[in-house]
C-alpha cells in the first residue's frame, strides 16, 4: 500500500485528508509542520507528499527547495496545497519542481484524482531505473530489496540508500564525504567513519550471502564498486 505524507498546519483539514487518503486505498502519516516531517523522511520513504505552502516556521517552498536539491528525495512526487490562487503562487510551486498544486478549498475526488495521476506519471518517468544489477547482485530500488544470487538480503534504510548510490555509479571513486553528502544528507553532524561502519556491515551481509570484493576501498579517497 503506497504511503503518503500530508505536511499541513490546519487540524481538521489534516484529518480530512487523511481519511480521504485511507479511503483511497493509500497509507497516510501527517504531520503540522516541517520537523517531524523530516524525522519521518529518514524513516521512511513516501510514495507522494503532501505540502501546504503556509506552514508555521519553514513554509512549504522551503521544505520543497531542499527536497529538490536533496539526492535522496528530489524524485518524490510533490503536490502543493494552497490557499492561495494567485499565477505566481502556482508558478513559483512548479518552477521549484512541484509535480502539480491543488488550491483550497478543494473536493475529496479531485485531491485522489490529481494524486493519481501524478503518481502513474512517476511511475512512467522511474519505471526504467528500477533495477541495478552488478555481477551477482541485484537492487530493486522501488521495492526496496536486494538480492545475491536470487536470495534477499537485509539491509537497514541508510545501507540500503548507501549501496544504492555506488552501484548507480559503479566503477567510480566516491569519497567518503560525498557519500556523508549524499545519503546522510548536507546537514548531517557526524563523521566520515559512519561511512566506513556502514559499509563494513554491507560488506558482511553480502559475503554471507556469497558476494565477495564487490565495495572495494580506494586508499585517500573513499569507497566504489
Amino acid at each position: 500500500m503506497p504511503i503518503i505524507y500530508c505536511v499541513e498546519d490546519d487540524g481538521g483539514i489534516r484529518e480530512l485528508i487523511s481519511c480521504a487518503l485511507r479511503s483511497g486505498g493509500f497509507e497516510a502519516r501527517a504531520f503540522a509542520m516541517a520537523k517531524p516531517f523530516y524525522e519521518a523522511l529518514g524513516t521512511q520513504m513516501p510514495a507522494l507528499i503532501l505540502l501546504d505552502i503556509m506552514l508555521p516556521g519553514e513554509d512549504g517552498l522551503s521544505i520543497l527547495s531542499k527536497l529538490k536539491s536533496d539526492a535522496r528525495y528530489k524524485d518524490i512526487p510533490v503536490i502543493m496545497l494552497t490557499a492561495k490562487s494567485s499565477e505566481t503562487d502556482k508558478v513559483s510551486g512548479l518552477e521549484a519542481g512541484a509535480d502539480d498544486y491543488i488550491t483550497k478549498p478543494f473536493g475529496v475526488m479531485e485531491m485522489l484524482s490529481r494524486i493519481k495521476a501524478v503518481l502513474r506519471r512517476s511511475a512512467r518517468r522511474d519505471g526504467e531505473e528500477e533495477i541495478i544489477a552488478v555481477r551477482e547482485v541485484s537492487l530493486d530500488a522501488s521495492k526496496r530489496i536486494v538480492t545475491v544470487n536470487g536470495k534477499e538480503i537485509s539491509l537497514t534504510y541508510r545501507e540500503f540508500e548507501l549501496l544504492m548510490y555506488l552501484m548507480k555509479h559503479e566503477s567510480i571513486a566516491v569519497s567518503r564525504d560525498k557519500l556523508m553528502e549524499r545519503v546522510w544528507g548536507y546537514e548531517f553532524a557526524g563523521e566520515t567513519r559512519t561511512v566506513d561502519m556502514h559499509v563494513k556491515s554491507i560488506r558482511q551481509k553480502l559475503e554471507a550471502a556469497g558476494c565477495t570484493y564487490l565495495i572495494k576501498t580506494v586508499r585517500g579517497v573513499g569507497y566504489k564498486i
